[in-house]
């Protein structure tokens, strides 16, 4: 579970915790290996960082401590092998370590990646327990502009930007995330749409219906497959105009289009619709 190898698909924070939880459910043996696999990792990056001859050795030393105490405090906690207490002593561990690397590197962008990483998985594994703890995410993000800053080029900075605006509800902000991902990696649209929706979302029950539907359908026009279980643009547009600015013809427009495309509305929208008609 390594997040920084090529072709490592970050997600939203519950998709991120579901294979972490379902790992919570495997045997004792496979879990004792995950970790022992950990302090093995942590054991061969200090022997690195005790063999290192120049400070470039260090940084990379640390990072690979930092991250495996990191990785072993998260699946330690999902499986509920270690107290709170032992938790926030082992996340400490990695910070320390990334510290040092900072300390010796301080224009080192994966460093503030990996750190930003880590305190990102550090705040959805709070919120599992608590939606609202979101204390971590503010560091998180804070890191991620840093290694954007230093590597501009870097699509999976931005995408973990963008992440960490949207578990902020800041979509504004998300939505510039991901439009410079997509800009880097032209086939990876689905984040920036889900963001446009749901700043439309926010729009609409803001009664800025103009804004949510400029936002909404452009969710609509971004390609790419779309997790029908994050915002729908559809059914949304259609609440905007059946529900908030009476517009069947608006309505039936927005039923077309997602009869074309394959993705159902909930089908009470149908009937608001008929009765909308009927009552001109």
């Amino acid at each position: 579970m390594n997040p920084h190898k090529p072709g490592f698909k970050r997600s939203a924070i519950a998709t991120l915790f579901a294979t972490i939880a379902l790992l919570a459910g495997c045997t004792g043996f496979f879990q004792s290996a995950y970790l022992s696999d950990r302090d093995r990792d942590i054991q061969n990056a200090a022997k690195a960082i005790a063999a290192a001859k120049t400070d470039a050795q260090r940084v990379v030393g640390y990072l690979d401590r930092a991250d495996a105490y990191a990785d072993k405090a998260r699946f330690a906690r999902i499986t509920k092998q270690i107290e709170m207490e032992e938790y926030k002593r082992t996340f400490d561990l990695a910070l320390a370590d990334y510290k040092q690397a900072l300390a010796l590197d301080p224009e080192n962008a994966d460093a503030y990646y990996r750190r930003g990483y880590a305190y990102y998985m550090r705040a959805g594994l709070d919120m599992i327990y608590d939606t609202k703890a979101t204390t971590f995410l503010m560091p998180a993000k804070a890191d991620f502009v840093k290694a954007a800053e230093r590597n501009p080029k870097s699509a999976k900075t931005f995408d973990m930007l963008g992440l960490t605006d949207a578990s902020l509800q800041d979509w504004t902000a998300a939505i510039a995330a991901f439009e410079k991902e997509v800009a880097l990696e032209p086939h990876s649209p689905d984040r920036l749409s889900d963001a446009y929706c749901n700043r439309g979302d926010v729009y609409m029950n803001e009664g800025k219906y103009d804004l949510a539907a400029a936002d909404l359908y452009r969710a609509i026009e971004l390609p790419g497959h779309r997790d029908p279980c994050e915002c729908d643009p559809y059914n949304s547009l259609l609440t905007l105009f059946l529900i908030r600015t009476h517009d069947p013809d608006k309505a039936e427009a927005v039923m077309a289009k997602s009869a074309k495309s394959g993705r159902p509305v909930a089908p009470e929208y149908q009937e608001k619709l008929k009765k909308l008609k009927a009552g001109r």
